[in-house]
C-alpha cells in the first residue's frame, strides 16, 4: 500500500535530529507524505469497507485516489513548510528564510515522480502569494495546518453526501497526525539554536 501512494519515499525513517537545510527538507517532505497518505487510506478503507481492496483496483477509482493524493499531498508539504519555517523563525531566532527554496526543490522533484502540472503550478502560485502575506512570528501557532485538512476534505474521492457526514472525523483525524508531527519537528530541533 505504502508503494502505491509515494513509490519513491519509504515513510518510516526515524530522524536523530534536523541540523541542516537537507535534513529539513527531508522531513517536510517525508512527513507530509506520511500524513497523507495514512490520512487518505484511512478515509478510504474506513468509508468504503470490505469492498476496499475491489474498489482500489477499479481504474476509475485509482484515477481519483492519484488526483486527490497530489492535491492533498502538495497542500501538505505548503503547510508544513510554513509551518517549520515560523516555528524556526519565532522559537530559534532564524534570520534566513528558504521556505520558499526548500518548497520548490520538494515539488519540483515530484513532478519526476507523476506530480501534474497543473497541480504543480496552481500549488506554486498559492505558495508564493501566501508566503508574502503571512506573518512569519506567528503562522504556526494560528491553525497551521487548516489547508491540507481542507485538501483532504476535499479531495477525498467520497460522495458528497457522505462527505458531509464526515467533516467533523476527517478534520480530527488530521489536525491529530500533525499534532504528532508538530510535537516531533519540536523535539527533533531543541537544539537548534541560529544566534
Amino acid at each position: 500500500m505504502g508503494e502505491y501512494l509515494f513509490p519513491v519515499r519509504k515513510l518510516t525513517n526515524k530522524f536523530s535530529s534536523i541540523s541542516s537545510k537537507e535534513d529539513l527538507q527531508n522531513f517536510v517532505q517525508e512527513r507530509s507524505a506520511h500524513v497523507t497518505q495514512t490520512t487518505l487510506y484511512g478515509y478510504l478503507k474506513t468509508r468504503i469497507g470490505t469492498r476496499y481492496a475491489i474498489m482500489v483496483e477499479d481504474e476509475k477509482f485509482s484515477e481519483s485516489i492519484n488526483i486527490a493524493k497530489w492535491n492533498i499531498y502538495v497542500t501538505a508539504i505548503s503547510d508544513l513548510t510554513f509551518y517549520v519555517f515560523s516555528y524556526l523563525i519565532d522559537k530559534k531566532n532564524l534570520k534566513k528564510n528558504d521556505a520558499k527554496e526548500i518548497f520548490l526543490n520538494i515539488i519540483n522533484k515530484e513532478l519526476e515522480n507523476g506530480l501534474d502540472n497543473n497541480i504543480y503550478e496552481n500549488i506554486k502560485n498559492e505558495f508564493i502569494l501566501k508566503s508574502k502575506n503571512i506573518d512569519w512570528h506567528n503562522y504556526y501557532q494560528n491553525n497551521p495546518f487548516k489547508d491540507s485538512g481542507l485538501a483532504l476534505y476535499k479531495w477525498s474521492p467520497i460522495a458528497d453526501e457522505l462527505k458531509v457526514l464526515d467533516k467533523e472525523i476527517v478534520l480530527n483525524s488530521i489536525k491529530l497526525k500533525w499534532n504528532l508531527v508538530e510535537n516531533e519537528f519540536k523535539d527533533l530541533s531543541k537544539n537548534l539554536s541560529f544566534n
